[in-house]
């Protein structure tokens, strides 16, 4: 994810090379298209973006864009006004993000925060639901699992999604990568049939698969470097999708 406290992630590969390899696992919301190309673009920024030139990320082609908002409970995202209103008045359809640190406070108390910095949703259809980001501690390589079990991870996430669910009315958006989902959930079954999976994969290392549970993803973060400002996406579906998904059905 584009965070703001942490090193840039691994390289991008050839896009079709993963398009391949994620077809197989089905299709979110309509068949996948055989080039991403049809794709709706998209991409996530956070404060490394500073203050965006929104009608130039439109006319090279973002349609979508997730904002980080908050992280634990110490930190806002200080152009998060001008990322995500600007994204909005240039007539791209915006979501915002949190980067869970699970050590520091309950889910619940990290959801609240997000949301009321942030974090909220509403159904005009340019609004996507919240994301939860949540993936290896990148403040301590020996706690990458933020020192937690997995039974503890799990209900973690359950804290957070639960009060984000019942302050917004939607579900967050999981942001994650197959290896650190079935590390440290133990490969938790328990979001996939309400939470959609935003799936970050930059190489094969996973050999396109996805998280234990999900059958397919919604959204992939597929590079950090590219024609968008921040990391590089792809939903998967149409524009009209899009536009239902973020409406809420």
């Amino acid at each position: 994810m584009a965070r703001d406290r942490t090193p840039l992630r691994r390289r991008t590969r050839a896009i079709a090379v993963f398009v391949a390899a994620l077809t197989v696992t089905g299709a979110a919301l309509a068949e996948l298209p055989a080039s991403a190309a049809s794709l709706p673009q998209g991409h996530d920024v956070s404060s490394h973006q500073k203050n965006v030139n929104w009608s130039s990320a439109k006319a090279r082609g973002a349609r979508f864009v997730y904002v980080k908002a908050t992280e634990s409970t110490d930190y806002r995202n200080p152009y998060f006004s001008q990322q995500y209103n600007g994204a909005r008045s240039a007539g791209i359809i915006h979501g915002a993000y949190h980067f869970a640190l699970p050590d520091k406070s309950p889910g619940r108390t990290q959801a609240a925060y997000f949301v009321n910095h942030g974090g909220r949703w509403n159904p005009d259809g340019w609004t996507l639901p919240p994301a939860l980001d949540i993936e290896y501690n990148p403040y301590d390589a020996k706690h990458r699992c933020y020192g937690m079990s997995k039974a503890s991870m799990v209900g973690w996430i359950k804290s957070f999604s639960g009060e984000v669910k019942r302050l917004t009315g939607r579900h967050p958006v999981i942001y994650t990568t197959t290896h650190w989902w079935n590390a440290c959930t133990g490969g938790s079954r328990a979001f996939a049939s309400n939470h959609a999976l935003w799936i970050a994969r930059h190489d094969n290392a996973d050999s396109g698969s996805l998280p234990a549970g999900w059958s397919f993803w919604t959204f992939w973060q597929y590079g950090n470097r590219g024609g968008l400002p921040g990391d590089q996406n792809l939903f998967n579906g149409s524009q009209i999708q899009l536009r239902r998904f973020a409406r809420g059905y």
